[in-house]
């Protein structure tokens, strides 16, 4: 398949292009970009037969700052019949051999999820036609391939396949998470995804649990604060602001109204350092790097607000600076993730490890 298919957040369509086409090329993979604003999607076009398949062997998910999803995809199915949608999507995946799981996605869009019903309808006789062609195995199997079949439109859909070990485990790469009743903001559900998009299951244990301290940056009113409380640790709230009066009540918070630039630990044995202050993104970036150079955190998440143009552009330029500051100040040993998430809006979220290496205890 030539095509790889990535899911995005409308709007950011632009972004996802130019960070597909500046990966791809790394990877020695020509083709052009097709995106439309507002689409929540972005096609990649490879010149070679095999650059989807390439792209999804070599191309880390995890690493693309604007793409929620992806897979290698077929050419765009046109003008599917009502009567028989199933037969053209069968035979478009003939390829595609003992498939683990189906997902028939549409893209986030309020258009697109007009779509939905059909697609909770159609998935049943697809389902059972694929196992017959052989694309599916009979048993689902979360360690074999993923086919997605993409609805863009009524009648018109991109179907293919993505690796299991590169693939968002969620449907069109959203995680559904609950907004709980006693949270004191939607900015909460930012931090619960986060953790969730950069540590994986199996550690969360070890390095997301009771009794760590932690310190939250531009904490009011508390919507990370909480995320961290309900996870058992000790927390500095810092703003200037009031916080939330039923966080206070549990003992595990510590108020303190100053400045989060100036703010200083009293204790430095701090593993958690969050931070979602409304700030130019450079300055939130030095803010982290004082920090990350003084050895304040084990790991770190905060958010970078974007500018309204060149966004990737600059997300790019802030990050590679932060790597080149930190190693020019004796810190060498850490690991930088960055992503767009489903909760964020014109800002991503960036993940900060240091010593990855090492256990903290």
């Amino acid at each position: 398949m030539k095509n790889l298919f990535l899911f995005c957040r409308a709007g950011f369509e632009k972004e996802c292009a130019a960070e597909i086409q500046q990966r791809a090329a790394e990877l020695n993979v020509g083709g052009f970009v097709k995106a439309n604003n507002n689409d929540a999607y972005v096609v990649f076009q490879g010149f070679e037969d095999d650059a989807a398949e390439a792209l999804v062997k070599q191309l880390p998910l995890a690493s693309l700052i604007f793409a929620r999803q992806m897979f290698a995809a077929s050419d765009l199915l046109i003008d599917l019949p009502e009567n028989d949608r199933v037969t053209p999507i069968v035979a478009a995946l003939s390829d595609v051999s003992k498939a683990g799981e189906l997902r028939v996605e549409t893209p986030d869009t309020n258009e697109a999820k007009e779509l939905s019903a059909f697609c909770r309808k159609f998935t049943v006789p697809l389902r059972q036609h694929l196992k017959k062609s052989g694309s599916l195995l009979a048993q689902e199997n979360p360690k074999r391939p993923i086919i997605h079949v993409c609805f863009v439109g009524p009648g018109r859909a991109y179907v293919g396949y993505s690796y299991s070990n590169n693939s968002s485990p969620h449907f069109m790469g959203i995680p559904r998470l609950r907004m709980a009743a006693d949270a004191p903001s939607r900015s909460s559900l930012k931090l619960d995804e986060a953790f969730g998009q950069f540590v994986p299951k199996e550690e969360q244990e070890e390095r997301i649990r009771s009794g760590m301290n932690s310190v939250d940056l531009g904490a009011c009113p508390g919507g990370w604060t909480y995320q961290l409380v309900r996870r058992g640790m000790f927390v500095s709230a810092v703003d200037n602001g009031p916080m939330d009066e039923k966080l206070m009540q549990t003992g595990q918070v510590k108020h303190f109204r100053e400045d989060g630039f100036r703010f200083e630990p009293q204790r430095k044995n701090i593993y958690w350092l969050v931070c979602d202050m409304v700030e130019k993104p450079a300055r939130v970036a030095e803010l982290i790097e004082a920090w990350a150079i003084n050895g304040w955190f084990k790991e770190a998440i905060f958010n970078l607000k974007l500018p309204m143009k060149s966004r990737y552009k600059e997300v790019i330029a802030i990050l590679e600076t932060m790597q080149t500051i930190l190693k020019e100040n004796g810190v060498t040993d850490f690991k930088v993730q960055c992503k767009h998430l489903y909760h964020d809006r014109d800002e991503v979220t960036v993940h900060l490890w240091l010593r990855p290496d090492t256990a903290w205890n």
